[in-house]
C-alpha cells in the first residue's frame, strides 16, 4: 500500500483506544505502543502498530525517534465566539472584589452579551479564526462551541452561524451548542425569559446539535426551568448537555441522569449520590479545572473520587473572556494532574477518547485506530508523563489533522 504519511519510531505511540468511555483502571491506560507506527491514508489511519516489519512506502516519512504520538486533543466545552475582553474584571478580583458585585457594575456576562451583541458577524469570524489558530497550534483539533453570549435570537443565532463558517474555513472541527439559558438578560423576567427560550428551539435547530443549560441559583436556571428547557430541547432531536453544580449543590448532576444527558460539565460541587447517578446512565463528566485555577476559588471537581467510582470523566478548557481565557489543553492537563490529583495517562484520556464521548464522536476520533480519522500530534516529549510535568511551554512539534500536515 502506497501511503501519504508513515509516521514510524515514536518512543510512545498512544493509541487511547476503548470501546467505550474509559474508567477507572482503563483511564490509567493511553494504550502505548512503544517504537510505534502510524500509517496515514487520505484522511484516514490506516495502520497502527509497531515499528519492526513496516515496509509501507509513502509520499512522506516522519521520523518520531524520541517523541510521543497520540490522538489531537479534544476541547468538548468552549465558549469561544465572543467580543470583547475582561482583563480589568481579572483585576479586580485580586483586589478582592466579589462577582456579584462586578456584575453590579455592568461587568460579567452581561458585559460580553453586550459587545457580542454589537460586534458585526465579520468581526466575530476574524477574533473566532484567530482563537482557533491558537488552539490548533497547541494541539487542539477539535473544539465545541457554545452559544450563549447573545441572549436573543438575532445574537445566539448570529453566534452558531460564525462558528459554522469557521468550521467551513479552518482545519479544526467545530461542535455547536445553543446556550440560550446561560443566564437572565438585562430587561427580562425569568418566566418570559425561559418561554423565550423553548420557543427559540425549533428555530435554531439547524444550527446547533446540542442544547446546553446552565443549572445554578439565580440569575441562571432552576432544576424546575431546567426540566422544562431540556425536555423540550430533547423532544426536538437535540443531545444535552449541562453547566451542573458548579457554584452550589442542587442535585443537577441527578437530573443530568434522569434526562440522560450526554454530559453534565463543572461538577465542582457534585454529591456522592449524583456521582453515583451519572456513573450508572452513563453521562460523561467534563472537569474544567482551568475555571478554578483562574478564578482563585480552590474548589476542583472531585476527580478522584469521580474516578475511583465509575465515572467517566472529559476534560476541556472552557475557553471563555470570563472565567477561562485559555485555550490550552496542555496547561488544563497540567493542573488537572497537579490540583485534581489526575495522572497523566488519565488526563489525556480524558482530553481525547473520552472527550470525543462527550461530544458523540468516539466513532470517528479521540483514538488513534485503524479506519479513524488521521488527527494526530507529534510532541516534543519522549513518554506521555513529561507532557503534564514540563508545564507553561508547548510540546506539539506536529499536527496533523485528517490527514494533512498543519503548517
Amino acid at each position: 500500500m502506497e501511503l501519504d504519511i508513515l509516521i514510524k519510531n515514536a518512543s510512545e505511540l498512544l493509541t487511547c483506544k476503548a470501546d467505550s468511555p474509559k474508567v477507572r483502571e482503563k483511564l490509567r491506560d493511553p494504550g502505548i505502543i512503544e517504537n510505534g507506527a502510524l500509517g496515514i491514508k487520505d484522511d484516514k489511519i490506516v495502520f497502527a502498530g509497531k515499528t519492526e516489519g513496516v515496509n509501507f512506502s509513502a509520499d512522506k516519512v516522519i521520523d518520531a525517534t524520541n517523541k510521543v504520538v497520540m490522538p489531537g486533543f479534544i476541547d468538548c466545552h468552549t465558549h469561544s465566539v465572543f467580543a470583547g475582553s475582561r482583563e480589568k474584571e481579572f483585576v479586580k478580583k485580586l483586589q478582592g472584589v466579589p462577582y456579584l458585585e462586578i456584575l453590579k457594575q455592568g461587568g460579567g456576562i452581561l458585559d460580553t452579551v453586550e459587545k457580542t451583541r454589537k460586534a458585526t458577524k465579520e468581526e466575530l469570524l476574524e477574533k473566532l479564526l484567530k482563537r482557533l489558530d491558537r488552539m490548533i497550534s497547541l494541539g487542539t483539533t477539535t473544539v465545541e462551541i457554545k452559544s450563549g453570549y447573545g441572549l436573543n435570537l438575532e445574537t445566539e443565532k448570529k453566534i452558531l452561524e460564525v462558528a459554522d463558517l469557521a468550521d467551513k474555513r479552518h482545519p479544526i472541527s467545530i461542535v455547536k451548542t445553543y446556550l440560550g439559558a446561560h443566564t437572565l438578560p438585562k430587561g427580562k423576567t425569568k418566566k418570559n425569559y425561559v418561554e423565550e427560550v423553548i420557543s427559540s428551539l425549533d428555530k435554531i435547530k439547524p444550527y446547533a446539535e446540542f442544547c446546553d443549560i446552565f443549572c445554578e441559583k439565580e440569575p441562571n436556571f432552576s432544576i424546575e426551568e431546567t426540566i422544562k428547557i431540556l425536555t423540550a430541547a430533547k423532544n426536538l432531536g437535540y443531545k444535552l448537555k449541562m453547566h451542573s453544580e458548579q457554584l452550589s449543590q442542587l442535585r443537577s448532576a441527578e437530573l443530568a441522569a434522569e434526562l440522560k444527558a450526554t454530559s453534565a460539565d463543572h461538577l465542582e460541587y457534585i454529591s456522592d449520590t449524583g456521582i453515583h447517578e451519572m456513573a450508572k446512565a452513563g453521562v460523561i463528566g467534563v472537569v474544567l479545572p482551568g475555571v478554578t485555577f483562574h478564578l482563585m476559588t480552590k474548589k476542583y471537581a472531585p476527580a478522584r473520587e469521580m474516578i475511583n467510582n465509575g465515572l467517566a470523566l472529559a476534560l476541556a478548557t472552557d475557553y471563555n473572556p470570563g472565567t477561562c481565557p485559555s485555550e490550552n489543553m496542555q496547561l488544563m492537563m497540567s493542573i488537572a494532574c497537579r490540583e485534581m490529583k489526575m495522572l497523566p495517562a488519565e488526563a489525556i484520556n480524558c482530553s481525547t477518547i473520552n472527550a470525543a464521548y462527550a461530544i458523540s464522536r468516539e466513532k470517528e476520533i479521540g483514538s488513534l485506530e485503524v479506519g479513524k480519522k488521521a488527527d494526530i500530534l507529534i510532541l516534543n516529549a519522549r513518554d506521555h508523563d513529561y507532557i503534564p510535568y514540563h508545564f507553561g511551554i508547548n510540546h506539539v512539534e506536529k499536527v496533523i489533522k485528517n490527514g494533512k500536515i498543519i503548517e
